[in-house]
């Protein structure tokens, strides 16, 4: 049986996908989320072979929470959209799956075939391929959750992030917040720069770089935090801010 997250900010229309994939009785759907911040905190605590997604969500759209994903473990992907006709027929073109709200239980049938069928052949690798196509190459905000909240940080704003083993920390002036993505999406994605093996900075938000002992360095940050700097990446971050 595939295991299965849906996605949607529209209740009705999470709880009748839902209610649909269970009747299948191929499908289950091991968690729910009514938007793109709490689905990749579940897609990453869960690891679902597939996620079903709206296209259409307040602040983060489902094509941008593609874009968070990790590509070494994204799982198979199916568009939800109440998309017109033509527009469908250019993800079909792509031939990346969706669903049309309302959903068709035989449409629904054909998308939970292609991934049964995924597991065996490669058309995951196919699949995998042109999702990537079409995922955002480029981050310009970070999701993050803190102090009961859930918060947009724009890219501009963050000074640095790092990685400890309570999760991934995105430090901007004003606060530090949880953040579902990885250290390696972050640096593959954003203007972020590997400073450290657990730390990111935004040359940006340079004030000043201390030179220690034994090849190893501090970054000072405008609002005056401190970043670590490993003997690895010194030079590197060297060159990228042209000193010589």
């Amino acid at each position: 049986m595939l295991t299965a997250i849906v996605i949607d900010d529209e209740l009705f229309a999470r709880e009748e996908l839902t209610e649909l994939l269970q009747e299948t009785g191929q499908v289950e759907v091991i968690a729910q989320a009514s938007n793109a911040i709490e689905g990749l905190k579940q897609i990453n605590n869960l690891k679902p072979e597939a996620v079903f997604v709206d296209i259409q969500m307040p602040q983060i759209s489902g094509i941008e929470l593609l874009g968070m994903l990790d590509p070494d473990t994204m799982p198979h992907v199916i568009f939800v959209t109440a998309f017109d006709q033509y527009a469908i027929q250019a993800f079909e073109d792509n031939a990346f799956d969706y669903l049309l709200k309302p959903v068709d239980p035989k449409r629904l049938d054909k998308s939970i075939q292609r991934l049964l069928k995924a597991r065996q052949n490669k058309e995951a690798l196919h699949t995998q391929a042109q999702i990537e196509a079409l995922t955002p190459k480029r981050l310009q905000q970070v999701p993050c959750m803190g102090h009961n909240r859930i918060m947009i940080i724009p890219l501009q704003e963050i000074e640095s992030a790092f990685s400890d083993l309570s999760g991934v920390h995105i430090q901007t002036a004003q606060q530090t917040a949880t953040s579902q993505l990885t250290l390696k999406t972050l640096e593959e994605k954003t203007e972020l720069l590997r400073c450290h093996r657990q730390y990111l900075i935004n040359t940006q938000k340079i004030k000043e770089i201390k030179l220690l002992d034994n090849g190893l360095g501090e970054v000072i940050t405008q609002s005056g935090q401190v970043v670590p700097i490993s003997r690895r990446y010194l030079k590197p971050l060297k060159e990228e801010l042209g000193i010589v």
